[in-house]
C-alpha cells in the first residue's frame, strides 16, 4: 500500500477506535458514582472495599456487591439499593 493511501486508513482506524471507546467508557462508569453516593449518604466512608463492591454490582454480581458493602458497614437495605444503581 502506498504511504499516501495508508495515512487516511490509519486515521479512519483511530477515529473508529477512539469513537468506540468514548461511547463505551461513560456507560461503564456511569453508575459507580451513584452506588458510592448511596453508600456515602449513610455516613459510611467510600473506601477501596466499597469501590470494589460497587464494581461487583457494575459487572452484574449483585450478591457480591451487597455482601461487600455490608462487610464495609453499609446497612443491608442501602447496600441492595446501591448495588441496583450500580448495575443499571
Amino acid at each position: 500500500m502506498r504511504p499516501s493511501a495508508r495515512i487516511p486508513s490509519v486515521l479512519a482506524g483511530l477515529v473508529l477506535a477512539l469513537g468506540g471507546a468514548a461511547v463505551a467508557a461513560p456507560a461503564a462508569h456511569a453508575d459507580m458514582p451513584a452506588c458510592q453516593d448511596s453508600v456515602q449518604s449513610t455516613g459510611t466512608e467510600v473506601t477501596d472495599a466499597v469501590r470494589m463492591a460497587c464494581y461487583h454490582g457494575l459487572v452484574g454480581d449483585e450478591s457480591g456487591c451487597v455482601s461487600g458493602l455490608t462487610q464495609a458497614g453499609v446497612p443491608g437495605d442501602v447496600a441492595a439499593t446501591a448495588c441496583r444503581q450500580a448495575s443499571r
